[in-house]
């Protein structure tokens, strides 16, 4: 018999999602209830920041607040999620005492957000913009600076021209070798 599993969302303090999660997995484990609850998420994606000209990937919330907990309708009821819901930080299941089901397309939109970003790898979270001044880092035009003309976010490779005696020259760099002027 295969056995209904909906997604149900539960309200959280910001910034103490992940805390919450790991909370949750430990009573889960404490209680052996692994065959009501089925899964614990918190819809996140990776996105990557240049610093001093070095990639540094950071995790960022899709859905700052809420945590996604998978379990099997017919046992998800009166103590687990009374458990879950007294933690601490935690404010409330969608539907208070009684946890309303996310519909299934929409749980299907989030967790189809957060398998993206997984397979794509990651996204830059300040992209560069075309008309923007960049200063060169690395390689032969190291030290020069200039205006972005063209942004490629596929191969991850910016079009910049920069002055060289007077005259507009265009340069192609990867992204990792400009930093952004501040």
């Amino acid at each position: 018999m295969s056995e209904d599993r909906k997604w149900y969302s539960l309200r959280v303090i910001s910034g103490k999602e992940k805390k919450i999660k790991e909370r949750i997995e430990l009573e889960i484990q404490r209680n052996s209830w692994s065959e009501s609850v089925t899964q614990v998420l918190v819809p996140s994606e990776k996105v990557y920041k240049i610093r001093a000209g070095k990639k540094v990937i950071l995790e960022r919330n899709i859905l700052p607040g809420y945590i996604l907990i998978e379990a099997v309708t017919g046992r998800f009821s009166g103590e687990i999620i009374q458990t879950i819901a007294n933690m601490p930080n935690v404010i409330h299941f969608l539907g208070r005492t009684n946890p309303i089901p996310m519909q299934q397309s929409e749980a299907n939109r989030m967790l189809g957000k957060v398998d993206e970003s997984s397979e794509v790898g990651e996204a830059l979270i300040e992209p560069f913009i075309v008309g923007e001044t960049v200063k060169i880092i690395d390689g032969p035009f190291k030290d020069f600076v200039g205006d972005i003309k063209e942004v490629n976010e596929e191969k991850k490779k910016l079009k910049v021209i920069v002055k060289i005696f007077g005259r507009g020259t265009e340069v192609e760099l990867n992204f990792m070798q400009v930093d952004k002027q501040t």
